[in-house]
Formats: structure tokens, C-alpha cells, sequence
């Protein structure tokens, strides 16, 4: 007999982000780039996949709106910096595409959906480090969730959401999953808080 998951049983969600939250979080994270930057000169935005790849290319579509200019805009996939490979069952590789432009003597911009432990981040500077010597390194996230496990914070941020270790985060957009919202998941009877000390997990997982 096979099994069937009540709503209980997966555990309450509420929307706490719709799509035009979404949209207004990131086109004010994409004022906030220019401003720090001033300006979009050596700009380079980074996204961290899944979720963070669109995410970075609607950040440089709008500082391409404001600007007139192309903002160089890639993807930093952080897979083989884990920290935790031997721990966990072996995951895909994500693709990596770093712009002509190259990182060396640039702002570089990570763009991630979630930020939670910091171990995701951690990777992604490791993996950026092999690829070139940027001028700076900053961070946009559009949900900062807390219960950080390293000294790492976010420099742009569409949305601080206080939870609790059960709950989880989940980024919908448009790109994966045909609309954009951010949900919080209580955990259903019998499911566990994500591991303290672990490494982020990708979006379906939904902590990083």
C-alpha cells in the first residue's frame, strides 16, 4: 500500500513573501549594489544555483534599467568546496560560468536565495578564490533566515526572516517552479529541525 502525506503531515506553510515582494526586494538590492559600487564600473554578479542564478540575472537586468550598461552576470557552482562530501550521499555538479571579463580587480557580487548557517558562502569564496583575486567580494541574499554557524553576513539583503531551527525556507520562482514566492514550512509530526552543523542544503532542501 502506498502511503499518502496529509497537509498535516508535511507541515503548515505561509506565504511570507509574494511575487511584487519579491520584485520590489530586488530591485531595491540593486539600487543598494550601485550605491555602495557607485555605479556599475567593475561590477561582476555571481549566482550561487540553483535559485541564485536567476536571481543574479533579474539584479542585472535592473541595474541594466538604471545604468544603460551590461553588468556581467555568471554562475559559481560550490559543490566540490563542501564541507561536508563525505558526510552526504554524492549530489550533481552544477555548471560554473564565470564572464569574459573574469573576476581579477572586480566587485564581485554572490547572489544566493537563502542565507542560513553561512557553510554555502564559506564554499563559494573558496571556489572563487581559485578562479581570480577580485578587487572585493560582496553578498545579496534575498532571505537572510539567521542561525548563522560562521562569522559571515550578508551586505544585501531582500528580507531578514526570524525562524525557528524546525521551520523551513523555500524560494519558489518563476524560472524552477512557474511562480515566485517564499514560503515557510513548519515541520510536520515526526520530521527533524535540519542538522546544526551541517552544510547548507540546495533549495529543495531549503537551509543553507
Amino acid at each position: 500500500m502506498v502511503p499518502t502525506h496529509t497537509a498535516a503531515d508535511r507541515g503548515a506553510e505561509r506565504v511570507v513573501l509574494d511575487a511584487e515582494d519579491i520584485g520590489r526586494a530586488l530591485t531595491r538590492i540593486s539600487h543598494e549594489i550601485l550605491e555602495r559600487n557607485k555605479g556599475a564600473d567593475g561590477l561582476v554578479l555571481l549566482g550561487i544555483p540553483t535559485r541564485g542564478v536567476p536571481l543574479a540575472r533579474r539584479v542585472g537586468s535592473r541595474i541594466q534599467s538604471v545604468e544603460g550598461v551590461s553588468v556581467p552576470v555568471g554562475s559559481l557552482d560550490v559543490t566540490m568546496y563542501r564541507d561536508d562530501l563525505r558526510l552526504r550521499p554524492a549530489r550533481g555538479l552544477e555548471h560554473t560560468e564565470i564572464p569574459d571579463s573574469g573576476v581579477d580587480d572586480k566587485t564581485v557580487v554572490l547572489i544566493d536565495d537563502v542565507l542560513y548557517s553561512g557553510r554555502t558562502i564559506r564554499s563559494a569564496l573558496d571556489a572563487l578564490s581559485d578562479l581570480g583575486r577580485p578587487r572585493n567580494v560582496c553578498l545579496a541574499v534575498l532571505v537572510d533566515r539567521g542561525h548563522r554557524e560562521l562569522p559571515i553576513r550578508a551586505d544585501f539583503v531582500g528580507k531578514n526572516l526570524p525562524t525557528a531551527h524546525a521551520q523551513k525556507v523555500q524560494v519558489l520562482l518563476e524560472e524552477y517552479d512557474g511562480r515566485d514566492a517564499v514560503l515557510i514550512v513548519d515541520s510536520g509530526p515526526g520530521e527533524s529541525a535540519p542538522g546544526s552543523g551541517s552544510m547548507e542544503e540546495d533549495v529543495t532542501e531549503v537551509t543553507r
